[in-house]
């Protein structure tokens, strides 16, 4: 059976690396945990850490985080749908929001719940994902302040996610500005200014941060170790947290052509041949996992003589050569994974969990 390791001390150095970072910068910060699922295990290593606040997308996977630590701070990232707004209030303590008619929403059912509910209304910068547009914003907050058992505790944006839309210095000047704006207007104190996310994270380094940006949602950065911004590993942190493992349950010598008529596969994909190849073979594999657990684009082999020969929904076929490293069956093929071949992979109830670094593993 495929499974993936989750390495709890690789995960705890990454850790204290990004909280000293974001410290000596005044910068407060919350783990998104939206990578790993809901999964409770995975969760449970995670808050051992001393970590104060939590993000993630899904209400199911706040109300498992908020059984393992209630007094972790929570905060629902997306806008919230109409019918995820009682769980919304039960189980998120801040939440990201745009739309007036689901802040009014957010307010009757915090009266309901008798709850003070926090939000951050969020900008338009460009990526053309959530957002408030920027001649409206101040209009937006006049009414929202109106709003009984709301608590408006800040602005922040959404870059990179959507189109890619990398942040600068100038976009994030500019939501620091707006805070300077409604502050200035309303005689109010809009204590976070949510700018940053894994992508944003460079721009400390290259000192490119406007001292206004005080609050970071960190996910892909804190799990796979890396420079979003550049597509590439930061040296000073762990890139493989997780690692997948897929057993070998098919090798034998094959064509490397396939023979018959030629149609389209599962996926509507058509192959096509070099003559050269006609009449060679190579030593192919299967392993067990496939398209329904992740997309093969998302893995990277750490053997780096192995290739992908195809996937269907169940196995991935492999090509080994000349097998020069007497691959067998049973043995096990492993796999770094991407942030997004991560979300899938943990995502996938096929797949075991495993625990690396403790007792259980």
């Amino acid at each position: 059976m495929a499974y993936v390791t989750f390495d709890i001390e690789k995960l705890k150095l990454n850790f204290d690396y990004l909280n000293n970072l974001f410290a000596q910068h005044g910068i407060k910060w919350s783990v998104v945990t939206k990578v790993l699922s809901g999964n409770k295990m995975l969760l449970t290593e995670l808050l051992k850490l001393d970590i104060n606040q939590v993000c993630d997308s899904r209400v199911t996977n706040l109300r498992i985080i908020k059984g393992i630590k209630p007094e972790v701070e929570t905060i629902y990232i997306k806008p919230p749908a109409k019918r995820a707004i009682p769980g919304v209030i039960k189980y998120a303590d801040i939440s990201l929001n745009t739309e007036l008619a689901t802040i009014k929403m957010l307010s009757a059912e915090a009266q309901k719940q008798n709850k003070k509910h926090k939000i951050i209304i969020m900008l338009e910068l460009g990526e053309l994902r959530e957002g408030v547009k920027s001649e409206d914003f101040v209009d937006f907050y006049e009414s929202v302040f109106n709003q009984k058992n709301i608590e408006v505790i800040g602005l922040g944006a959404n870059l990179n996610c959507l189109y890619g839309v990398l942040p600068n210095r100038d976009k994030l000047l500019q939501l620091s500005l707006y805070q300077q704006i409604i502050e200035a207007k309303f005689d109010k104190k809009l204590p976070y200014v949510s700018g940053g996310s894994s992508v944003t994270i460079p721009l400390i380094f290259q000192k490119l941060l406007p001292h206004g940006i005080n609050h970071f949602r960190v996910g892909e950065t804190l799990f796979l170790g890396t420079d979003v911004y550049n597509d590439i590993p930061l040296e000073q942190m762990s890139n493989n947290i997780f690692m997948l493992y897929s057993e070998i349950i098919e090798l034998i010598e094959k064509p490397i052509v396939p023979e018959g008529e030629m149609g389209t596969n599962l996926e509507g994909n058509t192959f096509t041949f070099e003559a050269k190849d006609i009449g060679q073979t190579t030593v192919r594999a299967i392993i067990d996992i496939g398209l329904l657990d992740v997309e093969i684009k998302h893995l990277e082999f750490v053997d780096k003589d192995i290739t992908i020969a195809g996937a269907s929904s169940d196995v991935i076929v492999i090509n080994l050569g000349d097998n020069k490293k007497q691959y067998k069956v049973g043995d096990v093929i492993e796999f770094k994974l991407d942030y997004m071949g991560t979300l899938r992979i943990i995502n996938s109830r096929y797949i075991d969990k495993r625990i690396r670094g403790a007792e259980v593993y």
